[in-house]
């Protein structure tokens, strides 16, 4: 399948340019980019060179991928990651998880800034992702199935990997950090979202509410890939009552809350276990 042949040409083309497997992939979403300080790098690739990669036109996504060790651990890190709402469809938007499984990578860490829903959170906390709904109107498993890339009806129960959140709590507890635990509700904006929209999520039992992060994680659990997901709460609407919001205003607020994810993110790949 044409897939499989890009996704081969991509992995290839890497592959080249580095001497080792990474074992672990990780996303970084928007104002979340500093974790790429804590990376011991081996070769930094622009997202441009890669045959068939989408280029991120987001701002505050830098458009590379990152290629080294965490805390000792083979990484291929995204700096910065695709939305539908630039216009890619969602097998475009999720083609470096299929590659980053393709290069050896078994675990996929996920992050993004989300508006929070919870009466408990407020600006600048953390959630470690649960669950997700996905209302993005579309998903990146329609169409033809390759077997060799995964199952054509994928088990989404135990989506979010029980044994790396219980860790990523214990890591949160030890550093005093706070974490609240939450589902993740997925639109394709760009938008934000209106007062009633936001009603309407908290009804269907949403904590937080992003533009991305859910077409990753099911394209990595159709990989047989294990998920960590976590959000930063860059802005609220506790009940439905929405105070207006600024792009600038939510990348802010992701950079006040990055030391804390960087932490929980750079321990939580030196104590997970790789088979």
């Amino acid at each position: 399948m044409e897939l499989k042949k890009q996704i081969e040409e991509s992995a290839q083309f890497i592959g080249e340019k580095i001497r080792f497997v990474p074992s672990v992939g990780i996303i970084l979403g928007t104002g979340l980019g500093a974790l790429v300080d804590e990376i011991e790098i081996d070769r930094v690739i622009p997202y441009e060179e890669i045959p068939h990669f989408p280029v991120s036109t987001v701002e505050t996504h830098r458009g590379n991928l990152v290629l080294g060790y965490i805390s000792g651990k083979p990484v291929v890190v995204m700096q910065g990651r695709f939305h539908y709402y630039e216009g890619y469809d969602l097998k475009q938007v999720t083609f470096p998880v299929r590659v980053m499984k393709r290069l050896g990578a078994q675990v996929l860490l996920v992050s993004n800034a989300a508006g929070g829903m919870n009466r408990n959170m407020k600006r600048g906390d953390l959630m470690v992702i649960t669950d997700h709904i996905n209302l993005l109107g579309d998903n990146p498993l329609r169409g033809p199935n390759d077997p060799e890339l995964g199952p054509r009806f994928p088990d989404m129960s135990l989506t979010y990997d029980r044994e790396l959140r219980e860790l990523a709590l214990q890591i949160a507890l030890e550093n005093k950090i706070y974490l609240h635990q939450g589902v993740y509700v997925a639109l394709p904006g760009p938008n934000l979202e209106t007062p009633a929209e936001y009603r309407f999520l908290i009804t269907i039992g949403a904590d937080a509410v992003g533009m991305s992060t859910v077409p990753e994680v099911i394209v990595a659990r159709h990989a047989g890939m294990r998920v960590f997901g976590i959000s930063c709460i860059t802005d609220l609407a506790i009940d439905g009552v929405v105070e207006p919001v600024s792009f600038e205003e939510i990348v802010n607020a992701a950079k006040e809350a990055e030391p804390k994810m960087t932490l929980i993110i750079k321990e939580l790949v030196r104590r997970m276990t790789l088979t």
